[in-house]
């Protein structure tokens, strides 16, 4: 990974991470705390929103008060200057535009994982005014990391294959004028090998059985980034939260974004073939 020319390798970039509470510790704040420390950054943060859940279900949720939220960050901000933000689960439409009012008072990349529904249950994650928290956040965020279910959710659009994957989030790219980076790893039925004049000229938009293919999607172009898929890998808990945190630590470490992708994808395979197991239910990624 390539040093910020003007950073000193002593010192642990500050992460910000603005996400919920997971109890289990497999996901959110917790998990994202573990994985930040781990890859050399110094987390701060705040919860957006509390969950009752543990290793087989999430059964509630409750959003953090908006304005609490928007006071904690802008006192933060207005004293540590963070290198990168990750933001997860939001909780509410009025978090997020909290959120969004605070980070007026920074300059770091942001990384922004939309969490919408858990893995382990049927309970939203955000309000139904979900586009108002789009609104609020996207003039922020440097890169968006849906998984393919969000990236259909987000656009309206059937994401299947790995070839709808290039094109939906190219569409998403442009529509909310930031880089989209689409997890494969829950993408499945590849299909026939697609040719596609937006991805990179030597790539043919396929994958074989045993590739997990994430989509970089940014400035009318695509980027598939390829590793070895994991047997059972979208079992483990916490993936898209270690992916995006990863992420957001690369970029406060001074890497560019493809670079910091990679890495991200790197780590979190590495994870997943090891996983923890706190319980009687899903490994977690941490």
């Amino acid at each position: 990974m390539t040093a910020h020319p003007s950073r000193d390798p002593a010192v642990r970039p500050d992460v910000l991470i603005c996400a919920g509470l997971d109890p289990s510790g497999g996901a959110g704040l917790i998990a994202d705390v573990r994985v930040v420390s781990e890859l050399g950054g110094r987390p701060v943060g705040v919860v957006t929103a509390l969950t009752v859940q543990n290793t087989t279900a999430v059964i509630d949720t409750e959003a953090v008060g908006a304005a609490q939220i928007r006071e904690q960050l802008e006192f933060l901000l207005s004293d540590v200057e963070v290198r990168a933000v990750k933001i997860g689960m939001i909780g509410s439409s009025e978090v997020a535009r909290s959120i969004g009012q605070a980070l007026a008072l920074t300059r770091a990349p942001v990384v922004w994982d939309p969490v919408i529904h858990p893995s382990r249950g049927d309970v939203p994650f955000i309000d139904s005014l979900f586009s108002h928290a789009v609104a609020a956040l996207m003039p922020h965020v440097t890169v968006l990391t849906p998984n393919a279910q969000e990236l259909a959710f987000l656009s309206g659009a059937k994401v299947a294959t790995l070839a709808d994957a290039v094109a939906v989030g190219q569409a998403l790219a442009h529509r909310l004028a930031t880089a989209v980076l689409v997890k494969g790893g829950h993408l499945g039925g590849y299909g026939a090998p697609h040719a596609s004049a937006s991805a990179s000229a030597d790539e043919a938009v396929n994958a074989s059985a045993n590739e997990s293919v994430d989509v970089l999607c940014r400035a009318g172009r695509a980027e598939l980034l390829r590793g070895p898929r994991v047997a059972d890998g979208e079992h483990v808990h916490g993936t898209g939260c270690a992916f995006s945190a990863a992420l957001a630590t690369h970029l406060a470490l001074g890497a560019e974004l493809g670079e910091a992708c990679r890495a991200a994808k790197a780590y979190v395979a590495a994870r997943i073939a090891a996983p923890a197991r706190p319980g009687r239910g899903a490994a977690a990624i941490v």
